[in-house]
């Protein structure tokens, strides 16, 4: 046996390899970077970070006994998460973070930076986590037959609707309610009761955000695939 045999970085291990790859391709980082493709994927981490910019300025609604205002930003944030890949969703919201830090009065009631530190903070650091959890839940765009359109139409839409609700309901409320209780020494049973009333526009808004993805995901789909 030479002494090649011995050397480690012949002995690949197929399974492990394919497991890393589709760990990347559900995360939707591709296995080769293409320009056009990158380009493509920071417009849109860019536009996204922007509309959660732009959602934050519109229709501002206080928390009943809480420091915190509810926006539109929820209803953007399902919008990519549904749209974009984990990666991309995660670092739309990651951007968008980052732009309130360097200054700009971009989160709710124009607030900058003392948001980061805030009783609110916890929401606003729950929508990384949030995108990146609802883009991995979410129902693959698929091209379907005639013959079981409606039934595999049906199921993605409860499908995503359901990884809307646990990403991006849940997991910002988890989030914020947790820190906020943390940095104003309120009872945590008292914050998500008072929060409790705000469950059915969020509920609202991943319906509406669900109804208006999902088709337009299949369309897409069904395009790719007659094009091919």
């Amino acid at each position: 046996m030479s002494r090649h045999d011995h050397n480690p970085h012949r002995l690949a291990n197929p399974s492990r390899s394919a497991a890393q790859g589709s760990f990347a391709q559900t995360l939707g980082i591709p296995a080769a970077i293409n320009p056009r493709d990158f380009a493509l994927g920071a417009f849109k981490i860019a536009a996204f970070a922007g509309l959660l910019c732009v959602a934050a300025m519109v229709g501002r609604i206080q928390v009943p006994g809480t420091e915190v205002g509810i926006t539109l930003q929820t209803f953007v944030l399902m919008i990519a998460a549904l749209t974009l890949t984990p990666v991309e969703a995660g670092s739309a919201a990651l951007l968008y973070l980052a732009i309130g830090a360097a200054g700009a009065p971009v989160f709710s009631n124009g607030a900058s930076t003392a948001a980061l530190v805030g009783p609110s903070a916890g929401f606003l650091f729950g929508f990384v986590p949030a995108a990146i959890i609802t883009a991995l839940l979410k129902a693959p765009a698929q091209a379907h037959a005639d013959g079981h359109r409606s039934v595999s139409a049906a199921l993605t839409l409860a499908r995503n609707f359901i990884a809307c609700a646990l990403g991006c309901i849940l997991v910002p409320y988890a989030v914020g309610i947790s820190v906020q209780s943390i940095v104003t020494g309120t009872d945590i049973r008292a914050l998500a009761a008072a929060s409790a009333v705000f469950f059915i526009g969020d509920t609202m808004k991943a319906i509406v955000a669900t109804a208006a993805v999902t088709p337009a995901r299949a369309f897409s789909a069904r395009r790719a695939a007659h094009n091919d």
